[in-house]
């Protein structure tokens, strides 16, 4: 769709329901999400600052696109569901059709779910979050242990946020204070400065615990910033609270990208983890931290978060548990092989499991048709591929690697910067030291 066209038929939408059409600052913001781009690369090229549009404008725009179409944009899912909801609007479905009512197998059978199209981390209560056992259940029993930290760790969109929201939400039924960050949307500016990134890391806390801040108070840097951060946090979070705290950093491989602020960072939540061996008001702090890949900044063995505390990794869903979902959307897939036709295209990827099941469930097409075009321009994956052959383009370093793979299907080695980020995006599979393409989708449409 023509993003003129599109920004003209929401102007004409929000305007007919009495509200203002876009101004000049959320058109450029909205064409720089369109193109994928980060906040700091549209701040830069339209000469605003990083803060104003991701603390500014995006939270209004969001907002405001949201209450418009009815379901909840963010990021990440923003280009999707608006060209979702323009189509819906140019080719209107019959009546009961647009938006299918599925009951969830399990829950009361009177209760009805309005069917959404699947994009961003999935809601506490929604009946589409598929379990994958003892992950769970490890991870919510550990943060109620004294000093905790847990490490999650899996490709993009393949749960983590979600897996996340639901150890925060059993922490919370326990009475723990809990606050959740997610490194992705901090400005680069902070991300290269280590007095900055701790000072916003301690501002955000406070204000998730709605407390009163005071940084200058604990700043001194006669000491220096990592000092400064941990006697805040003993000090005005901890001992304020006086109870567990469950702090989650989520998309903590973003500051692998700053060495230099990872080789402080990363020791510093280590230290942490260590002082509750000796310090009792340090087991009240529980930390969560979730990455996309491993981590590739040199650091001594008894500096790094990363070998110690409990290592989960997240895995794609199993033959049972796309079944499973398939229920949910009201497939009857209990003969496994429809759910084995797609794996063979997707494998078990999340995301692109319940993409091809939303898309079923509307009955837009058969399996056979998805399958066949699902790696070409013309397939429900299109902006997913895009978006990854975005990111390729951007670096040719793992293109030429990602090619290579292609070229074969013997598992081969990559060197180990470019295997960690092809697998953060998704790309591949670990089988030790060596890679594979992980699905036939991505084989064939790059």
């Amino acid at each position: 769709m023509n993003v003129d066209t599109l920004f003209e038929s929401l102007n004409r939408e929000l305007t007919a329901n009495q509200s203002r059409p876009l101004n000049p600052a959320e058109t450029l913001l909205l064409r720089g999400i369109w193109q994928y781009q980060t906040y700091s690369q549209i701040a830069e090229e339209v000469g605003y600052s990083p803060g104003y549009l991701t603390n500014v404008v995006a939270p209004e725009l969001l907002h405001r696109l949201s209450d418009l179409i009815g379901q909840r944009l963010t990021k990440k899912n923003c280009r999707i569901l608006l060209e979702e909801y323009a189509i819906s609007q140019s080719h209107p479905k019959p009546q009961g059709r647009s938006q299918p009512l599925i009951s969830s197998p399990g829950l009361n059978p009177n209760q009805a779910f309005t069917l959404a199209f699947p994009s961003g981390p999935i809601a506490i209560d929604s009946p589409f979050y598929i379990a994958r056992p003892p992950i769970e259940s490890q991870v919510c029993d550990e943060i109620c242990l004294p000093g905790a930290l847990v490490r999650v760790k899996a490709p993009r969109e393949m749960g983590k946020t979600s897996l996340l929201l639901r150890v925060l939400d059993r922490a919370q039924q326990q009475g723990y204070r809990t606050v959740y960050l997610n490194l992705e949307q901090m400005d680069r500016a902070i991300c290269a400065d280590l007095n900055r990134f701790l000072r916003s890391l301690c501002a955000s806390v406070t204000r998730e615990l709605q407390l009163e801040p005071k940084l200058d108070d604990y700043w001194d840097e006669d000491i220096g910033s990592k000092v400064s951060c941990t006697l805040y946090f003993r000090q005005h979070l901890l001992e304020e609270i006086k109870t567990p705290l469950v702090l989650a950093l989520d998309e903590l491989h973003q500051i692998f990208e700053y060495p230099q602020i990872a080789k402080d960072v990363l020791p510093l939540l280590r230290s942490w983890y260590e002082e509750a061996k000796r310090v009792p008001i340090w087991q009240n702090l529980r930390l969560i931290i979730a990455h996309s890949t491993e981590v590739y900044v040199p650091l001594q063995l008894n500096q790094s978060p990363f070998n110690v505390g409990l290592a989960t990794q997240l895995v794609g869903f199993t033959l049972a548990q796309v079944q499973q979902l398939a229920q949910c959307y009201g497939l009857n897939w209990s003969d496994g092989e429809s759910a084995k036709q797609l794996m063979a295209m997707v494998g078990g990827h999340p995301v692109l499991i319940h993409t091809a099941l939303y898309h079923l469930s509307r009955e837009e097409q058969t399996l056979s048709q998805l399958l066949a075009a699902a790696p070409t321009p013309t397939g429900i994956y299109h902006h997913h591929l895009q978006r990854h052959w975005t990111i390729l383009k951007q670096r040719p370093d793992l293109l030429q690697a990602f090619q290579a793979l292609q070229r074969t299907r013997e598992l081969i080695y990559l060197e180990s910067s470019l295997a960690h980020q092809l697998n953060s995006m998704g790309l591949i599979d670990h089988f030790g030291d060596k890679v594979t393409v992980s699905c036939e989708l991505y084989r064939q449409y790059f």
